[in-house]
């Protein structure tokens, strides 16, 4: 069964890829050495500083902090999904730069989840990457199988 605005889109293989938008201002900045905070302060609606920035605060040891920039960036992240088509379930692949951010929050978020004892946080962000891309979840160091 095919969709009629997608004849080649079987209908039972579930929902499409979501793909964000570009945030290529908050990524580029990143890339140039801009401080994270600065350019989460600069774009707040995007995930990718705020996944910096509990990268970073995992990196220093300080898992509160970093819990914290990574709900953030999850949060804005899921209203990206959701404005994106997204319907709460689906593929969210790593191969589309603009997704990264928002799977890189994720994934800093069960880590951080993982070091303050949330483990069902934990458990939880752990199976959302995997199910919205194994090659995510291999990539940001987490077992796919």
């Amino acid at each position: 069964m095919t969709t009629p605005s997608d004849p080649g889109r079987n209908l039972l293989s579930g929902p499409p890829p979501t793909l964000l938008p570009s945030d290529a201002i908050a990524t580029d900045a990143l890339a140039a050495g801009e401080a994270p905070a600065a350019v989460a302060a600069a774009s707040p609606a995007l995930s990718a500083p705020w996944a910096a920035l509990a990268e970073l605060a995992l990196a220093g040891d300080r898992p509160v902090e970093a819990y914290a920039y990574a709900r953030t960036g999850y949060h804005r992240g899921l209203d990206a999904l959701r404005r994106a088509g997204w319907r709460g379930n689906g593929p969210i692949p790593w191969s589309h730069e603009p997704n990264r951010g928002f799977l890189r929050s994720l994934a800093a978020l069960g880590r951080a989840a993982a070091a303050i004892g949330e483990t069902e946080e934990a458990t939880r962000c752990r199976t959302f990457l995997t199910d919205s891309d194994p090659a995510a979840a291999r990539e940001l160091g987490f077992d796919a199988s």
